[in-house]
């Protein structure tokens, strides 16, 4: 599949089948995260492998929804390793994103949904999965296979602004503050 047709296909699956996903298919996800560039290939991205019930319910207890899913990733960056700029600017955050967008797209291609969850409650996600002061949460990518019945959301996967609007030649002068339309639900 070509990565355009990929990236058209993907949506943010918020109801899952509870099927639970091989192995192999995790294995093959969590590599394409491995495998992810990070600033100064520092890889400070630290994953935990949240499934089962008892795992689950504890990242319910965290979080609203977890939409049935089987398992979760809960992608950290370790703060002592990441990457930091001659001005001090910390670029963790940057590379746990991109982990979790090759890993969504991974999925993706294995015939598995996703959703990037970013919607929990810090502290007692760090207090459930007893995760220490050097690493900072950046997200959880809630992972199965959909339900047969699951769909995009019309407005949040298929509403996309022009080209025009987004991307600039050779400077931003004239550029207008403008008013985000998108992720309103």
């Amino acid at each position: 599949m070509s990565f355009i047709k990929l990236t058209k296909e993907r949506y943010s699956v918020r109801k899952f089948s509870g099927k639970a996903v091989e192995d192999e298919k995790l294995n093959l996800i969590l590599e394409a995260g491995r495998l992810s560039p990070t600033a100064v290939n520092y890889q400070p991205q630290r994953i935990l492998v949240i499934r089962g019930e008892e795992g689950m319910d504890k990242l319910k207890s965290c979080r609203r929804d977890t939409f049935g899913a089987p398992l979760a990733l809960l992608v950290c960056y370790d703060k002592n390793v990441s990457w930091k700029n001659r001005s001090g600017k910390e670029y963790g955050e940057v590379d746990a994103a991109i982990v979790i967008t090759q890993m969504m797209y991974a999925a993706q291609e294995l015939g598995l949904g996703s959703l990037w969850a970013a919607g929990y409650k810090e502290d007692d996600l760090k207090k459930a999965f007893s995760i220490p002061d050097f690493l900072v949460p950046v997200s959880v990518l809630l992972l199965g296979y959909p339900a047969e019945d699951a769909e995009p959301h019309p407005t949040l996967h298929y509403s996309r602004h022009e080209l025009e609007k987004t991307v600039f030649y050779d400077s931003f002068e004239g550029i207008e503050a403008g008013e985000n339309t998108q992720g309103k639900h």
